[in-house]
């Protein structure tokens, strides 16, 4: 019986290094690839590996085996990663860039299902993947120890399978292929232009973009407080997708009345996000500093750049430059390159009231801290503000939704706490995509909400700048979606207005679709030569 399990033992490895490479070498790269006929294909890698194993000398067994494990393992990873990137920023995964990024992945992904629950995920992935080449390791060494006949029998069958395989492969039949060396090959070529990309943005910083100092510009808007406002994950597609169109349009509608009748006009029109699904400040980066910056390398670099921020030209104009981030919840060290004189980050802002799982609380009350802490003070001081302010209540994971109050009652924040205990759990709403779907224009839509009520009640002597930062992620959007995000200009001086409708914006809180688009870091010199200009 011991024998008997001895004998078998070697082709039981010849099974399990099968299933184990078969598997890396056809696992799709996205997730709406992942079925049963993704893995009914012939990849010309498997026989190859197998006769690799086979064929080296007995004192290298060891080293190749493991090296083939490593490769293996390299190619699970890149493949695991490139779905989850895919699925949050709708392109591939970039070592280069997207190791950075990891600790905010981290804090998003734990903010969102739990500490507990997003440590226990992690972990089993790495036990998996370390299983798999634990697996892998033992299956190749036991592969080398099958004797003759069997190992004449199955070199013959690998090199008759690499043979036809290949001929196959050759004549562009279906379900034979080789992708890994172009899908390494890919990565590769990836990273190196990554690096080169640096060097092309080191000369962008060098060369500089606009003007270098504040002093003397934005006379058009010397009287006035200059509000720009990012709205999270609010993209083209909560207007124009059919699924979100319903409820956004008439919301906007809405918005314009309501603003009308305060005495506000707006203008509309698309900008380019260099990002989508996520890393919000790329968008903040890229519109304040006039130069694009789509990858967290470029940021790094930006952060330390003498490229004058719109935040630092308005303060050195004479404005006071406040920041307003609900999600900053740590040391921010970047804050230091936009020049604020004031920062109202989460703690700063001093809610009393319960967070919204991830999100740290409303958006109604960011706004109605920002009018105690940061415009009031200023006015008393005689000073004008220009504040730039990241409204974070459309963050994933979109539960609960919350709801527009009296603004008299906002008090402290702790009027929310109902609100925020109340609907289901992330767990909940995204077991189900269409209630992911669902819950996302819930939240769109109470942010427009709070908006439209905010600029009919502060909007006295104020320029408002609304834009989204960046599309959501392609649970969302669907696949192949624009990336472009609604801007809209509210202010009572319609003569101001007016300008931007003559650069290509459309009257009103609605863009068209014929709308002029520009690239968001372009919007920076439309926004200085607009408000500087007699």
């Amino acid at each position: 019986m011991l024998t008997s399990g001895r004998t078998l033992e070697p082709y039981l490895g010849a099974v399990v290094a099968t299933v184990i490479a078969w598997f890396a070498f056809t696992l799709p790269d996205r997730l709406d690839a992942i079925t049963f006929q993704a893995f009914a294909r012939l990849p010309l890698e498997w026989p190859l590996l197998l006769l690799l194993l086979l064929a080296v000398p007995r004192r290298l067994r060891r080293p190749v085996g493991v090296l083939c494990g490593l490769v293996l393992l390299l190619i699970l990873f890149l493949k695991v990663a490139d779905i989850g990137t895919r699925e949050a920023f709708q392109r591939p995964f970039n070592p280069y860039l997207d190791i950075k990024m990891m600790a905010d992945g981290w804090n998003l992904f734990s903010g969102t299902v739990g500490t507990l629950a997003a440590f226990a995920a992690v972990a089993a992935a790495l036990v998996g993947l370390l299983v798999v080449l634990l697996l892998f390791l033992w299956a190749a060494a036991r592969l080398t120890e099958i004797q003759r006949p069997g190992r004449s029998w199955l070199v013959l069958s690998l090199v008759t399978i690499t043979l036809f395989g290949g001929t196959a492969f050759l004549l562009n039949a279906p379900r034979v292929e080789a992708r890994m060396p172009s899908y390494l090959n890919n990565r590769l070529t990836l990273v190196i232009r990554s690096v080169q990309d640096m060097h092309v943005f080191e000369t962008a910083l060098s060369r500089g973009e606009g003007p270098r100092n504040g002093a003397g510009l934005f006379g058009r808007v010397r009287d006035k407080d200059f509000v720009l406002i990012f709205v999270e994950s609010y993209g083209r597609s909560a207007v124009e997708d059919p699924r979100y169109a319903s409820i956004t349009r008439p919301r906007m509608e809405s918005v314009q009345t309501e603003i009308e009748r305060a005495g506000l006009a707006s203008a509309s029109a698309w900008v380019t996000a260099p990002t989508v699904g996520g890393l919000s400040w790329l968008a903040h980066g890229t519109l304040l500093s006039g130069l694009w910056v789509d990858s967290q390398a470029r940021y790094d670099r930006l952060m330390i750049s003498q490229q004058p921020s719109l935040n630092r030209l308005f303060a050195e104009a004479g404005w006071k430059s406040i920041a307003v981030m609900p999600a900053i919840t740590m040391d921010w060290p970047e804050a230091a390159y936009y020049g604020y004189r004031q920062i109202l980050a989460a703690a700063d802002l001093d809610y009393q009231g319960k967070p919204f799982n991830w999100v740290t609380m409303p958006d109604q009350y960011t706004l109605s801290a920002f009018e105690r802490l940061g415009r009031a003070p200023a006015r008393a001081a005689g000073e004008r503000v220009m504040a730039e302010v990241a409204l974070i209540s459309s963050h994933a994971p979109w539960t609960p939704v919350a709801r527009l109050i009296d603004w008299d009652a906002v008090g402290d924040g702790s009027i929310f706490n109902e609100q925020a205990e109340s609907g289901d759990t992330p767990r909940v709403v995204w077991a189900d995509p269409e209630r992911v779907r669902a819950q996302y224009i819930q939240t769109i839509d109470y942010s427009l909400e709070t908006l439209g009520s905010y600029m009919a009640r502060f909007g006295e002597d104020t320029v408002f700048v609304i834009l989204g930062d960046h599309q959501p992620a392609a649970i969302i959007t669907g696949p192949n979606a624009s990336r472009a995000v609604p801007i809209h200009v509210v202010s009572a001086d319609r003569d101001l207005v007016a300008r931007f409708e003559r650069e290509g914006f459309l009257t009103g809180m609605l863009p068209g679709t014929q709308t002029r688009e520009w690239p968001m870091n372009e919007m920076r010199q439309v926004l200085i030569d607009l408000f500087s200009q007699p």
